[in-house]
């Protein structure tokens, strides 16, 4: 199995990107610099950023940079990202400070003002006390206590909430954390705020390099929230920031955030005043994909972490010379002077073979995180085939499992009925078309087998027309998603499928930007929502409801006839009346309630409910 997680190892030919992001921010020299590298859902943004941090380590050294890494995502719902961003700053200034001797008070003084901005937003009004110089008269042993943690730097949340009813604390606070001869108002704090921090890093003679990740799978709010925080330091000397993101879903936030900006200049500029050099992650051709399926092959084998190394460094050699026509293939492994196991030569076969239709399908499309997932997909199917004593070819049940997440439901259909129609497994009809595409011939599909994919699919090796596939089908029987609906998803439809499952009782203020997605997009929401509602054991008005019936309005035809099924086969016990005025309203709902009503299952309570809105028209 492989993680899922980023690596500083280069196995999709980033190093050469990466590189150039280092040279820039060292050719810099303490100017301010922002670049964002973008690109879509698991292409590896994640591990460009890591290669980044490792290459400006290994040409600049430590001493002239302060690395601090930031992942707004784990602060989605916990803690305002803003302030999370700004803390986790002035912590690791104070620490690096602290280590060198040198700038301590100025990156304590940056932290003090960080603790009074946050105060000032959490206690709005008695904030303007302390903003004004209030005196903290009349303090009581609650109050005393709050500052003291206000002070020590131990405030919670939960603590600075108590300072609302604690007599003003604010007031007393503003006092504490500020001179009480300086100007407190927030525009001048602002200004302080950045006039500390830039001190600190001048006298520590760093670079400060914030490496920002994870932003696009953030709601808008956390999004701009961090950006918000970032632009507070932007053109300062001595930084530089590296921003992972999704530009698409960054853009998406912009518009939510200004109220859906219909100027698409105007959200374009938002983030191009944030970032200074546009970087896009490179897109994985058939030599990238190949090598990086190889590589992971490779990580997961039995050779030696030198041997491992090794042919990690000739790949990545071979790939920098891929544009003059060198091939990687498991010939020029080979040629590298390491034995290979056994296992590990047929997978780099299935690698070589496999790498041509991982390009160009659109389901995976090159993406390195849907290769690992498809991998991880294998290695599981092979495991459970191992445990239950089937004997199953490793390169047939690839083959058959990208037919599985790539082909259409039609045609996997049509592949198991060849396959259940031969007493001995052998799907024989495919025997001819494989010939044909053997000869390099074109092949002539109609059916359910029409279609490019299905096309290349019969002529990747083995062929098999003459294999037994049961066994293969039967480890695959429960047919678990590899490319799951998110996977499938926009941007703006993955953001809004969030939406609804963290916040199904807004649903109803969604409803304009769910109209505007493609049906297809609508079908897999829905799909991932009734997932969740099939979990509810009671079906008065639960949250997920609101979430399911605001894509069948959008959709009554299509999706409302879905859910007006899913509802009909609910178990009869978990209906309550409250339902039905909440459905009432919609054309779908008499199927509903006519299926209700002909139960002998179903509860009076329910069917006189039914009764009173049909008595009144409302159905």
């Amino acid at each position: 199995m492989w993680s899922d997680n980023e690596t500083d190892k280069d196995f999709l030919n980033f190093g050469g990107v990466a590189e150039s992001i280092a040279q820039i921010v060292i050719d810099a020299d303490t100017r301010p610099v922002s670049i964002g590298v973008s690109g879509s859902w698991g292409v590896g943004k994640s591990s460009m950023i890591k290669l980044t941090q490792a290459a400006l380590k290994q040409r600049a050294g430590s001493d002239d940079f302060v690395f601090i890494e930031f992942n707004a995502w784990l602060y989605q719902g916990y803690d305002d990202a803003r302030t999370a961003l700004l803390e986790t700053i002035a912590e690791r200034l104070i620490q690096e400070a602290t280590a060198r001797e040198t700038g301590l008070d100025k990156a304590k003084d940056f932290l003090k003002r960080i603790k009074w901005l946050r105060l000032a937003k959490i206690v709005a009004v008695p904030a303007v006390a302390a903003a004004l110089g209030l005196p903290p008269v009349g303090l009581g042993g609650e109050v005393a206590a709050i500052i003291d943690d206000i002070k020590d730097g131990d405030a919670d949340e939960q603590t600075l909430k108590s300072a609302v009813t604690a007599a003003k604390a604010a007031a007393a606070a503003g006092r504490v954390l500020l001179d009480p001869k300086e100007d407190s108002s927030p525009p001048r704090q602002i200004e302080r705020l950045r006039e500390s921090f830039e001190e600190a890093l001048e006298e520590m003679g760093v670079t400060l390099v914030l490496l920002v990740d994870d932003l696009d799978r953030c709601l808008p709010d956390t999004a701009i929230s961090t950006l918000e925080a970032i632009r507070l330091f932007l053109f300062l000397r001595r930084t530089a920031f590296v921003i992972a993101a999704d530009d698409g879903m960054i853009k998406h936030a912009v518009r939510k955030h200004f109220g859906d900006l219909t100027d698409e200049s105007l959200v374009t500029n938002y983030f191009d005043k944030l970032i200074q050099i546009p970087i896009r992650v490179p897109a994985l051709g058939t030599q990238e994909v190949r090598a990086y399926m190889m590589m992971l092959f490779i990580e997961n084998s039995s050779l030696s972490d030198d041997e491992k190394d090794r042919l990690r460094a000739a790949l990545a050699g071979r790939l920098k010379e891929s544009w003059r026509g060198k091939s990687v293939n498991r010939a020029f492994i080979r040629d590298q002077g390491v034995e290979l196991p056994a296992p590990l030569v047929l997978q780099l076969n299935t690698a070589e073979r496999l790498a041509p239709v991982m390009t160009s399908a659109k389901g995976i499309a090159g993406n390195p995180r849907l290769i690992k997932r498809f991998l991880n997909a294998l290695d599981i199917r092979l495991s459970i085939a191992k445990a239950q004593g089937i004997d199953v070819d490793e390169q047939v049940l690839a083959k058959l499992l990208l037919f599985e997440r790539l082909a259409t439901p039609q045609a996997y259909a049509a592949l198991t009925a060849a396959v259940n129609a031969e007493g001995d497994g052998k799907p024989r009809g495919l025997g001819e078309w494989e010939v044909a595409a053997a000869a390099g011939e074109s092949l002539d599909l109609d059916g359910p087998w029409a279609g490019p994919f299905v096309a290349d699919w019969i002529g990747l090796a083995p062929p098999l027309a003459d294999e037994d596939l049961r066994g293969a089908l039967y480890v695959g029987r429960e047919n678990a998603p590899l490319i799951t609906g998110e996977d499938r998803l926009s941007s703006e439809a993955a953001e809004l499928l969030t939406a609804l499952i963290e916040e199904p009782g807004g649903a109803a203020l969604l409803t304009d930007n769910l109209a505007a997605l493609p049906r297809p997009e609508l079908s897999i929401i829905m799909e991932r929502l009734l997932a969740k509602a099939r979990q509810e054991t009671s079906w008065g008005t639960p949250p997920v409801l609101d979430a399911c019936l605001a894509i069948a309005e959008v959709d009554p035809e299509g999706q409302g006839q879905i859910l007006a099924g899913f509802l009909g086969g609910r178990p009869a016990a978990q209906i309550s009346p409250g339902i039905v005025p909440r459905i009432a309203q919609y054309p779908w709902a008499k199927v509903v309630f006519g299926a209700w009503n002909a139960s002998d299952e179903i509860d009076a309570p329910v069917k006189r409910a039914i009764k009173q809105r049909t008595e009144r028209g409302n159905v």
